[in-house]
């Protein structure tokens, strides 16, 4: 009986470390985060152009059509990884909005001269309240806007070839149709 007792601490013991280590085992999907908007209308916006002369970017513009909104920084290392990939989607037909999220204008163009423009139009977003009506985490993020300027799906982090190839193209498809 009394090594019964003895091991009543010991049990409990390892009851709370599995309780707690229990949710460390589970797989984790960082990249999916609720978003409180999705099926909603993008929040009203006019941004300034990234570069002069060039226009820049506004809630109006995500109409017509199913579009992708990219929320990136130069500071961003993901978001460099993403570029070529944003290159080819946008070489295949797909039109990608870019918010240039708390970020110089200066920087942000040594980014896309470097590393090259897939962005149909950037807005200038640097205080981020833009990218705070979305519900932005951080960057990178992306968005798929429907032809009625509704948010049909939000990708948290780089869009990788995966990621495009299982989602995010089929999706643009499917509300082409």
């Amino acid at each position: 009986m009394r090594r019964l007792f003895a091991l009543v601490p010991l049990l409990a013991a390892a009851g709370v470390i599995a309780a707690l280590g229990w949710p460390l085992l589970e797989e984790r999907q960082p990249q999916v985060l609720p978003s409180v908007l999705l099926d909603k209308p993008v929040p009203a916006f006019d941004l300034p152009a990234l570069q002069p002369g060039q226009p820049g970017l506004a809630s109006a513009d995500l109409a017509g059509k199913p579009v992708l909104v990219n929320v990136f920084a130069s500071w961003c290392a993901p978001c460099r990884a993403e570029i070529p990939r944003l290159a080819g989607l946008a070489a295949d037909g797909v039109t990608v909005y870019g918010l240039a999220y708390k970020d110089d204008p200066a920087d942000t163009r040594r980014f896309l001269e470097t590393l090259g423009n897939p962005y149909a139009r950037i807005g200038v977003d640097r205080d981020g309240r833009t990218g705070i009506e979305f519900g932005v985490y951080g960057v990178p993020e992306t968005y798929v806007i429907d032809g009625d300027g509704v948010i049909r799906h939000r990708h948290v982090g780089e869009v990788t070839d995966r990621v495009a190839d299982a989602t995010l193209v089929p999706l643009l498809k499917e509300l082409a149709q």
